[in-house]
């Protein structure tokens, strides 16, 4: 947990790292990163918009240009890695979902209340939280699987899916491209992402404490 921590916090150094070592392969790597983040549903710790808007401040600087590196590149890229990702999701949960989450290691890694919330948040917005959860850390991996666990037609889902992607992974990236690199930006990289880890998952904390609220009136 700790290393997962000091990863996202530092996650400009470590993407940086990636770039001097594998140069262009850079791209396969944070792919499969972002892929297994939405793809596999015992894997939603993993870093998605801090991912992102790192890649695009990395594309920018002397060493990511010299490794070929190109932020329009890396927004197709995370693209068709989030398409990828919540397409497998969902067809995990429509072929066998609901014998999964009885099974372990899946039982003991998707807790029913991880199901629970991207439940009520699917069915409080509809097709709609397919977008809206593409931007929240935790519910835009089970946003997919409860998809695929409900009535909720593929097409309609790939349309949703198609929309979130493309936006997230162009504004993220692109956030990271224009802004990264200003040198205030730069100097001050760990408290920029905590801000955008706190940002994103500021839904779901409302949500929480709604719903803390709401138990303690009853």
């Amino acid at each position: 947990m700790s290393f997962l921590i000091n990863f996202i916090l530092h996650i400009d150094d470590h993407i940086a790292s990636l770039v001097q070592h594998f140069g262009a392969w850079t791209y396969l790597i944070l792919f499969a990163i972002i892929l297994v983040e939405t793809g596999a549903v015992v894997l939603p710790f993993l870093p998605g918009d801090s991912l992102l808007f790192a890649a695009g401040a990395i594309s920018k600087t002397p060493a990511g240009q010299a490794a070929g590196l190109n932020h329009w590149i890396f927004m197709i890229v995370f693209f068709i890695a989030a398409v990828a990702g919540d397409t497998t999701n969902y067809f995990i949960a429509r072929e066998g979902g609901r014998a999964l989450l009885q099974r372990r290691p899946f039982s003991s890694l998707v807790k029913p209340k991880n199901i629970e919330e991207a439940d009520a948040f699917f069915k409080k917005h509809g097709g709609a939280a397919i977008i809206m959860g593409r931007y929240i850390p935790i519910i835009r991996t089970f946003m997919p699987f409860v998809a695929g666990l409900s009535a909720f037609s593929f097409r309609r889902f790939m349309e949703y899916t198609l929309l979130a992607a493309f936006s997230w992974s162009f504004l993220m990236t692109g956030a990271g491209a224009l802004f990264g690199n200003i040198p205030f930006v730069a100097n001050h990289f760990s408290a920029i992402i905590l801000g955008i880890v706190f940002v994103t998952l500021l839904p779901s904390i409302i949500a929480v404490v709604k719903s803390l609220l709401g138990k303690k009136k009853k």
